[in-house]
């Protein structure tokens, strides 16, 4: 019940796996996403009346300075801050778990010996997190506002897309549920153009969707999809768009200062259900995530390369569930992994794919990623949040 899964469910685990499920679940507090501890005083597990534990600085932050109260995040009932209590059960349990943790040792390992992707030479640390469950919804796709790191998320809200600033503040939402002119019934990824509109594929009238980025509707595009899925755009910004039923990865044109549609072209067939689509702005190159296999394209559409997760685990002992994908700014790929809560860099794949963990800690079920310079930033459907990974671990905005 603690994990949040059934008993069935756990015994399918690895026994790296089920400490990996403690790590997450129940020794970091779910507020700050940072790893509880008895040395530092403010980041002690404390129970609050509800049931509910929380660190001591998220209970502190969240209160009232003279009521002394504060509303549970999780299940709303006000908890005065006198009947808090130290949770020394999860204290004991951390205790027990720290002299042995093979997924913990394996990533500091891997630390220790520096990771070498055109990203960082470092691992990435969690610097920030925002969103959570009731801000975001099932959320299921991710994109930036240029570089400004302005922050577009798709998610099952009664307002489906939202806009965070860089720090994580909610600045505006749009999108109303329905099939009326400017509605999105079931959105399932997000990209925005170079300049500035927001794309948003809906499965729910098998359309894809322009509007600005406050929020007009520009253009609607429908009839030509059996169930668009995956979306991003190209330095020119011709949107190119996944069709999981159909088999293919179109290349669409649209005149964005007259919102006008212009052409559709069928630019790779014969896929197998693509979802997730990345185009990189430095090479051209474009990337389609099938089912449990990547292809990459060149500009024009040819093979360059594919990488399934078979082949994958023939190099290591990880055979990765790839989810999302993106490029970081030297071209090389990048893949969410939803099973092991990792993001991996795949090198450049024409030199031969190389797995190399980027992100290792406090990620539940990433589903999709967006590059800022040196910095990652990751949607992550099992908290239903937005998480910020820099090789530092110092708060600041992003650049």
């Amino acid at each position: 019940f603690l994990l949040g899964g059934s008993v069935s469910g756990l015994a399918c685990l690895s026994p790296e796996g089920i400490l990996r499920e403690i790590q997450i679940n129940l020794l970091e507090c779910k507020v700050c996403f940072e790893k509880f501890s008895t040395q530092q005083r403010g980041h002690r597990p404390q129970n609050l009346p509800c049931g509910h534990v929380l660190c001591l600085e998220c209970i502190r932050a969240l209160s009232h300075p003279l009521l002394r109260k504060l509303e549970c995040p999780f299940c709303r009932q006000l908890c005065s801050i006198d009947s808090t209590s130290h949770c020394q059960v999860l204290s004991d349990l951390q205790e027990l778990l720290f002299s042995w943790s093979p997924l913990s040792s394996a990533l500091s390992h891997r630390a220790k010996g520096g990771y070498v992707t055109g990203l960082t030479s470092t691992a990435l640390h969690l610097r920030d997190a925002f969103g959570g469950w009731g801000t975001l919804i099932n959320p299921t796709g991710i994109a930036s506002l240029g570089s400004s790191g302005t922050i577009v998320v798709v998610h099952d809200g009664d307002k489906k897309v939202a806009v965070f600033s860089p720090q994580g503040k909610k600045l505006h939402s749009f999108g109303q549920r329905g099939q009326t002119s400017g509605g999105i019934c079931y959105p399932l990824d997000v990209t925005v153009t170079p300049c500035g509109c927001v794309v948003v594929t809906d499965a729910g009238d098998k359309a894809v969707k322009v509007f600005t980025s406050r929020g007009n509707h520009m253009l609607t595009v429908k009839d030509s999809f059996q169930m668009p899925w995956g979306v991003d755009t190209n330095s020119c910004g011709h949107m190119l768009v996944s069709d999981t039923q159909a088999g293919t990865l179109s290349r669409m044109k649209v005149d964005y200062a007259r919102g006008l549609f212009l052409e559709q072209q069928t630019a790779v067939s014969d896929l197998k259900n693509p979802k997730a689509v990345a185009c990189c702005r430095v090479t051209g190159n474009t990337a389609v995530m099938e089912h449990k296999r990547l292809k990459v394209f060149t500009e024009d559409f040819s093979l360059l390369y594919q990488i399934d997760s078979f082949s994958l685990a023939l190099q290591s002992t990880v055979r990765p569930n790839m989810s999302g994908v993106a490029f970081d700014r030297d071209g090389d790929v990048i893949v969410t992994d939803s099973s092991h809560g990792m993001v991996w860099s795949l090198g450049k794949l024409q030199h031969g794919p190389v797995l190399t963990p980027l992100v290792g800690d406090n990620l539940i079920h990433p589903v999709g990623l967006v590059t800022l310079n040196n910095t990652l930033v990751i949607l992550d459907s099992g908290d239903h949040a937005v998480k910020i990974y820099s090789a530092k671990c110092d708060a600041g905005a992003i650049v």
